[in-house]
């Protein structure tokens, strides 16, 4: 079994940062993908952030430039760092991760965390 431990939420005034961490933890024979969702009121779960095994990244249009996606050497944890934080970017943030376990290849998720912009 995999698990995802995903710390880092809160309130931010806009234009302020935060930097989300996500620790992958289990039957991990390897990593093929850690990323991160999000999922405002209201809204469907979209894509923010992927970093795939190697150093390839992809962003969604509205975070480029603004959110960094990167991974601890020799460590299964992921961290996003998001700057220049708008009253648009709040909304519970999800780990994902694609792994290959001792029992197979999984999609995994966290259980979210909430960030919050506002003045």
């Amino acid at each position: 079994q995999v698990q995802l431990m995903e710390s880092g939420g809160g309130s931010v005034q806009p234009g302020g940062s935060l930097r989300l961490s996500c620790a992958a933890s289990g039957s991990i024979v390897s990593i093929n993908a850690m990323g991160w969702y999000r999922q405002a009121p209201g809204k469907e779960r979209e894509l923010v952030a992927t970093l795939f095994s190697g150093t390839r990244t992809n962003y969604a249009d509205s975070v480029k430039g603004r959110f960094a996606i990167s991974r601890e050497n020799g460590k299964n944890t992921v961290y996003l760092q998001m700057n220049s934080l708008k009253p648009e970017d709040t909304a519970v943030y999800y780990c994902n991760a694609r792994v290959f376990s001792t029992i197979g290849a999984l999609e995994v998720w966290g259980q979210g965390t909430l960030v919050t912009v506002s003045s």
